[in-house]
């Protein structure tokens, strides 16, 4: 990440005092094409001008020496990294979390908890509203509450003993408490009380997203009808495809209204099933994740998630009684390197999945998720390899450029 160089200094420095610069020489991944060497003005923290090349006479431009410039990724569903989780609600492990994480490339990102008692879910609000004005890592954009309204036939690595049917005097608490910090519940369509809760969710423009289910065909669709419009981690902990119950999966690629997470690790979900989903789904209606833990950025070992303990080998987590996969330890830009590779989708496509389709669903599309004048700098810099150079959030450096 020391590659980069000025026009008017060979020194790799951080420019956070530079109000103004250009980064030049670069492939420009713009919403629906791509710009081939070309520049971006960057001026007050925003998107100035996409253009050929910077003016000669400007003072402070950065080459880009070929690579690639992306509009800075967002993840949806987040749990943690760097060794801290979500969960451990203090501002320490938020700091290290969002740190970890903009370092490959994520500006934008929503606190992602696991199923939990009321009161830990609750630590977790408070601090989240608090990270929210820190200047350190991505930005947090608020909260997505993964349970604990799930199903006990599909826990995955969700602790099953906090289980609990829907609570809607807690969601009201909590959003009156904490209003617009949840952008996103996960819950299970099926289970007694979901319907009247996502139809509520809806209502106050709260993603109602379906995860950890059970649900067949027919009640996905009786959710869409009450304002389900998403699917978490898809493929993973709900009930399968078949050619006589299509079931939750099914339901989640026919229709063209339900956005549609993927973990795009290898592990997850094979290349095969990420190019059936790609080709099934709109392209606006997938969004990358990572579904990372507190083990990314990690080695082997043994680890925690939602109190129940990981096994992290070769990349791979996964609960150490039950053996089902906990999460991952992937990264965004690995996401897109991987989808590169399997997908046989453009770059654009992919960008899109990565950012635009992100910032759509949560609304903030008008400010982040692509590169255009006017727009917050919220970028990546990456390589002919699509490794991570150099990330600006809002035109500030979020790494150190030296050695």
């Amino acid at each position: 990440m020391d590659r980069i160089s000025r026009r008017t200094s060979r020194e790799a420095v951080a420019i956070n005092s530079f109000t103004s610069f250009w980064i030049e020489h670069v492939h420009i991944v713009l919403e629906n094409e791509v710009v081939t060497q070309g520049a971006v003005q960057v001026q007050d923290g925003r998107i100035t001008q996409v253009a050929e090349a910077a003016p000669a006479d400007h003072g402070h431009v950065l080459d880009g020496q070929g690579g690639w410039l992306l509009p800075g990724f967002i993840d949806l569903h987040v749990h943690g990294g760097g060794g801290h989780d979500f969960m451990d609600a203090s501002q320490k492990a938020y700091d290290t979390i969002t740190a970890f994480h903009a370092q490959h490339g994520t500006t934008t990102m929503l606190a992602t908890t696991v199923t939990a008692p009321q009161d830990a879910i609750e630590q977790v609000l408070h601090t989240a509203a608090e990270k929210k004005n820190s200047p350190i890592g991505a930005k947090l954009a608020g909260v997505h509450l993964e349970g604990p309204f799930i199903s006990p036939k599909w826990p995955g690595a969700q602790n099953p003993s906090y289980i609990v049917p829907p609570r809607m005097d807690w969601m009201e608490r909590w959003v009156s408490q904490y209003p617009g910090l949840i952008r996103m519940l996960t819950l299970a369509p099926e289970t007694e009380g979901a319907l009247p809760m996502i139809r509520w969710l809806a209502e106050r423009e709260i993603i109602a997203a379906c995860g950890h289910t059970d649900a067949s065909y027919e009640q996905i669709f009786a959710a869409v009808q009450h304002g389900l419009s998403h699917a978490v981690h898809t493929f993973n902990a709900m009930k399968g495809l078949h050619h006589r119950e299509p079931g939750t999966v099914g339901a989640v690629l026919e229709s063209d209204h339900m956005y549609t997470e993927l973990i795009a690790d290898g592990f997850h979900v094979h290349p095969g099933a990420i190019r059936l989903l790609t080709k099934a789904k709109p392209k606006d209606r997938v969004i990358l994740i990572t579904d990372a833990i507190s083990a990314a950025g990690l080695g082997d070992g043994e680890y925690a998630l939602g109190g129940l303990p990981v096994v992290l080998r070769d990349g791979e987590a996964r609960l150490k009684n039950g053996g089902s996969l906990a999460g991952s330890t992937l990264t965004m830009d690995g996401a897109v390197r991987f989808m590169l590779q399997h997908s046989g989708l453009s770059i654009v496509d992919i960008s899109r999945m990565a950012s635009l389709n992100p910032a759509c669903r949560i609304g903030i599309e008008h400010e982040t998720g692509s590169i255009a004048s006017g727009k917050i700098a919220d970028l990546v810099l990456m390589d002919a390899e699509y490794q991570v150079r150099q990330v600006w959030i809002e035109g500030r450096p979020a790494i150190s450029t030296s050695k």
